[in-house]
């Protein structure tokens, strides 16, 4: 009975210890945790698929996350601000669009650097934005099935050009039916 719970207990502890390792691991990863760096903002009109935490990359690389987004009720602008890393710095002409990993990959911010020699400062603003491509998923879909035009899917087929084909009399007429 005492050699059971010995072995019991040995297996409970690796698979806890598993755990914390898988935890860690996750952790460190993904990047959860946030970045020490200076804030840059951007004006998007529309800002589908991002979230306070999404990823800001450069060249694919993680180089920062969204802090906050913001809704001008003024200009229905949303304003992006982003922590940057403090070893990154982007030239004054760096251009960034709102894109995805694959097709049903999550959004990230992508940022391409310009050719500047002047590089933004603490508090800057990313000027040549994109929003984010309206070819979602589900509209891929739609003018997949609507065969890629905008006509309601009850709508007749458009009629054809010229006089409608002349169409040949039987030459017997048809036997009664059952």
């Amino acid at each position: 009975m005492q050699q059971n719970n010995i072995a019991e207990t040995v297996i409970g502890a690796i698979v806890i210890a598993v755990a914390v390792t898988f935890l860690a691991f996750a952790y460190m990863r993904t990047g959860t945790g946030s970045f020490s760096g200076y804030e840059l903002t951007a004006r998007l009109p529309k800002v589908d698929g991002l979230g306070i935490g999404t990823d800001v990359r450069l060249a694919g690389i993680k180089i920062g996350s969204i802090s906050d987004l913001t809704l001008d009720p003024k200009t229905y602008l949303v304003t992006v601000h982003m922590s940057i890393r403090n070893d990154i710095k982007l030239p004054t002409d760096s251009s960034m669009i709102i894109t995805s990993a694959g097709i049903l990959g999550s959004a990230y911010l992508s940022i391409t650097p310009g050719g500047e020699d002047k590089m933004l400062a603490a508090g800057g603003e990313i000027q040549n934005v994109q929003s984010a491509n309206s070819m979602d998923l589900m509209s891929i879909a739609g003018r997949a099935i609507g065969g890629g035009n905008n006509a309601s899917p009850t709508a007749a087929p458009p009629a054809p050009a010229g006089p409608a084909p002349v169409q040949p009399a039987p030459s017997q007429p048809l036997p009664p039916g059952p």
